[in-house]
């Protein structure tokens, strides 16, 4: 008697074949569960209507109509995170825009006292020394200091910067020099030339960090060191990738959750 329910079901599939009384085999099928009168076999699903009341009703109707009570808690429970995110988004980036760009002055670069056929360098020293990459083109937020060639951050967060380290010098020149990318002092990465063979040589590095608010980063070149010639193509950026952590505003509900 388990199968009787799903008889209805299964009844438009059978058009071929025949019955006694000219019956098809679907018609008696369909009859058979009608005029059924003994108890409804649908565990959980409401089939009483389907089988006593109208043939329209649908025995999972019960379960269909929690299911759409479920899939719209579900909308808005989405609905709710989406604006919600939103939000979160706002104030993770409201007012927190900082980025820069700067690069050499040519003028850094000066010939060595007392000689006409030197190549005009910046250094080399006797000590560490700040590279001044004194020429702007970008400073949101005024992070980046040009006078010493510093950055201080802003805010606390996670950010990104680059070097791109350029030297020239003529063929009875070599090339000798490292820069190093400096957070509070201490060393982050570096980029070298010190096999002395090379007349011309350039590269990128990219650094992500973390800093914390009032974190100073710069870029030194090392004692004994030189950089020459064209050295407006040494350039210095930086940007926050995100801030953290996020203002908490209260008339945002972060809490709310939804029990599936």
């Amino acid at each position: 008697m388990v199968v009787l329910p799903v008889l209805f079901l299964l009844g438009s599939l059978f058009h071929c074949g025949c019955a006694e009384d000219g019956q098809t085999i679907g018609e008696l099928l369909k009859n058979d569960a009608f005029s059924w009168e003994g108890p409804m076999t649908c565990k959980q699903w409401d089939c009483e209507c389907a089988y006593t009341r109208q043939r329209g009703c649908c025995c999972a109707a019960n379960d269909m109509f929690q299911l759409e009570d479920d899939i719209f808690k579900r909308i808005h429970y989405l609905w709710h995170n989406i604006s919600t995110l939103k939000y979160r988004v706002h104030d993770y980036t409201d007012g927190v825009q900082i980025a820069f760009k700067a690069t050499m002055d040519p003028s850094a670069a000066t010939m060595t006292p007392g000689t006409t056929d030197s190549d005009p360098c910046f250094g080399p020293f006797n000590t560490n020394v700040p590279i001044p990459y004194s020429n702007v083109a970008l400073n949101h937020y005024h992070g980046y200091n040009p006078s010493m060639g510093v950055f201080t951050a802003p805010y606390a967060g996670v950010y990104v910067f680059s070097i791109t380290v350029y030297s020239y010098v003529k063929e009875r020149n070599l090339l000798y020099h490292k820069v190093q990318l400096m957070r509070n002092g201490v060393a982050m990465t570096s980029v070298w030339e010190n096999n002395r063979e090379d007349f011309e040589d350039n590269a990128v590095q990219e650094t992500v960090m973390e800093l914390q608010k009032g974190d100073q980063v710069y870029v030194e070149l090392m004692s004994g060191r030189k950089l020459c010639r064209y050295v407006q193509y040494n350039i210095f950026t930086g940007y926050i990738l995100y801030p953290y952590p996020y203002p908490y505003h209260e008339e945002y509900d972060y809490e709310y959750e939804y029990e599936y």
